[in-house]
This record gives structure tokens, sequence and C-alpha cells, in this order.
């Protein structure tokens, strides 16, 4: 199987191997959808907020595509939910650029008038 370039990176948390593997695994579907994919990045976020004991994962994906990039992020308290649900952005966002590439492709163009005083072939 063909190694894609995808880079992890993490702030205010260690990365373990184990995230490292599981999200590797999460992302190898979005390489399935879309072969064209030149980057894709994932940054992962522990959040605190410091006028309340709340905790808080920030997943943000970006993938550097032909024409415009795609950005999304999800937040939740678990981080491993978090990884989920940006997955499930990407690919939802991947395939929705996929569809309207071809919605665009099959739209119709008006058809070219052709002239109907051709040369005839025999007089020349």
């Amino acid at each position: 199987m063909k190694q894609h370039d995808v880079i992890i990176s993490g702030l205010h948390m260690d990365l373990t191997e184990a995230i490292k593997a599981i999200v590797h695994e999460k992302v190898e579907k979005l390489f399935v959808h879309e072969e064209k994919i030149i980057r894709l990045q994932i940054e992962l976020e522990y959040c605190t907020k410091h006028n309340s004991n709340t905790e808080k994962y920030l997943a943000k994906g970006h993938i550097e595509i032909r024409r415009k990039p795609i950005v999304v992020s999800s937040v939740s308290d678990d981080l491993y939910k978090s990884i989920d649900n940006l997955v499930k952005k990407l690919d939802r966002q991947l395939r929705r650029r996929s569809r309207m590439r071809t919605k665009r492709r099959r739209k119709s163009r008006p058809d070219t008038p052709v002239p109907f005083d051709l040369p005839d072939s025999a007089v020349a």
C-alpha cells in the first residue's frame, strides 16, 4: 500500500504512537475517495478554559488539494471522538467536492450553430 503524506502535530499535548496510529488508520479512507490529495495535515490540541474546569480536545484538518484547500475543525470532550468527527467532516467535504465537480461537467452547453453552406467536396 502506498504511504501517503500525512502530517500529525500536537499542541499542549504529547502525541503517542497509539494516537498517531489511530489517526493514520482513520484518514486512510480519505485517500480512497480522492487520490489527488497533495498533503493532509492533522493538528490535535488540548484546550482548558481558565474560568471553568472543562477540558476540550480540538482536532483541525487541512487538505491540500488542487484549487481551494479544505479546512475543517472539530471540538469534543474526548480526543478520539474529535478525531472521528473530524474524519467524517473531511470525508463529507471530499464527497461534496467530487459531486460538484461531476455536476459542473454534466452541465449542458448550448449547441454551436453549424453553417449550412458548407462547400461541396465534389466541386473542388
